[in-house]
């Protein structure tokens, strides 16, 4: 018997010529996708694409000579945070080529992908693409996606093989407000887990590609750097550059999932309400979509990954609509609260980790044995 909260879906008892739950529930996803590609909104959108392209690099280029003209100056710093904002923007990019919604050729994604992020990101396209697939395929899944792995945070007590005790323990039971100091790393995260992942063993396609465009770009940019400004300004440019990158990034992820439901793996649900139940949506006019390069539409975003950007905030009322007909629950916020919901779970795991079998978040979730 599973607890109404944790969207499990119980299965029909067979009956003679009557389509089970099962069935039913996969019909769901086929006619909502039927609706979708009748209105056009899965069409390319080229000239939109190519327009924000030219011009976040005609903006990277004016800041190249703003650190020219500037030279010895701590001025640099306010240059420095707004790469960090453009190149934010830049992975927004990337993340829609890597998902098939620029072209319609794949190759064309790939390559497109390659050279925004590796080349113009100094990021690994290849490491991005296993771990955000994987994120896509079971959202909030324990042990399968990647962005429930605990870290430095503790996302979920599940797979903790013991508590957390004394100054870790502390740490943890308030790690919620230490999420956000934490972004300021991110950036370096992101750029330290693509060099391990070029530089590994593991497979990785396009292998070559990949280290030379990252080479150009991290050895190229700090070379500009340090040959434009004083070795003690160069480190504070870079290190504002990251940290507002990283920042950028994480503040745009974050809310998407984070204190949504937690599942276990052998769940059974069907991919409509696995996408829908998992996701939130971030409420806000143009501004947020922005901000969060068109993820504040995630919801709709894991329904039809393809789907370009710009179009996700049309199909919203539709997918709203049939979700309130098929009585699925559409969690919807503004940004600040869902920063507040990402605070509190984080705590609220955090303090669940000093006696991990008895957190509650977890076993909210769980099928009763």
């Amino acid at each position: 018997m599973m607890t109404p909260s944790s969207a499990v879906l119980e299965l029909d008892p067979p009956q003679a010529k009557a389509p089970s739950a099962r069935q039913r529930q996969v019909s769901d996803f086929s006619e909502l996708t039927r609706m979708v590609q009748e209105t056009g909104l899965m069409r390319r959108r080229y000239a939109y694409y190519w327009a924000r392209f030219a011009g976040i690099v005609a903006l990277l280029a004016a800041c190249g000579v703003g650190m020219v003209l500037l030279g010895d100056s701590w001025w640099q710093l306010a240059i420095a945070g707004a790469l960090g904002v453009l190149f934010t923007q830049m992975a927004f990019l990337g993340h829609d080529a890597a998902h098939r919604q620029i072209f319609r050729s794949g190759q064309w994604n790939d390559w497109a992908s390659l050279v925004i992020a590796n080349l113009f990101g100094g990021l690994s396209y290849g490491w991005w693409l296993h771990k955000h697939s994987k994120h896509h395929q079971k959202p909030n899944v324990l042990g399968t996606d990647p962005d429930m792995i605990n870290g430095v945070l503790v996302w979920e007590t599940e797979t903790l093989e013991k508590p957390k005790t004394g100054v870790r323990g502390w740490l943890a039971s308030h790690q919620g407000y230490w999420f956000f100091p934490l972004l300021l790393l991110e950036g370096l995260n992101l750029h330290v887990n693509g060099l391990k992942t070029i530089f590994g063993k593991e497979p990785v396609k396009r292998r070559a590609v990949e280290i030379t465009f990252v080479t150009i770009r991290l050895v190229g940019f700090a070379a500009a750097v340090f040959l434009l400004m004083p070795v003690g300004i160069g480190f504070a440019f870079i290190g504002v550059e990251l940290a507002v990158f990283g920042f950028l990034m994480g503040a745009s992820f974050a809310p998407n999932h984070k204190g949504m439901p937690v599942i276990a793996p052998d769940v059974k649900i069907d991919f409509l309400r696995r996408q829908v139940l998992m996701s939130r949506n971030i409420r806000g006019g143009r501004a947020v979509d922005v901000f969060m390069g068109g993820l504040n539409f995630q919801v709709e975003h894991h329904l039809f990954p393809s789907m370009p950007s710009p179009a996700l905030r049309k199909v919203r009322p539709m997918v709203i609509e049939f979700c309130q007909a098929k009585g699925i629950k559409y969690t919807e916020t503004t940004l600040i609260d869902s920063y507040r919901i990402v605070i509190a779970y984080l705590n609220r795991v955090g303090i669940a980790s000093r006696d991990p079998f008895q957190c509650p978040l977890t076993a909210q979730f769980r099928s009763a044995r």
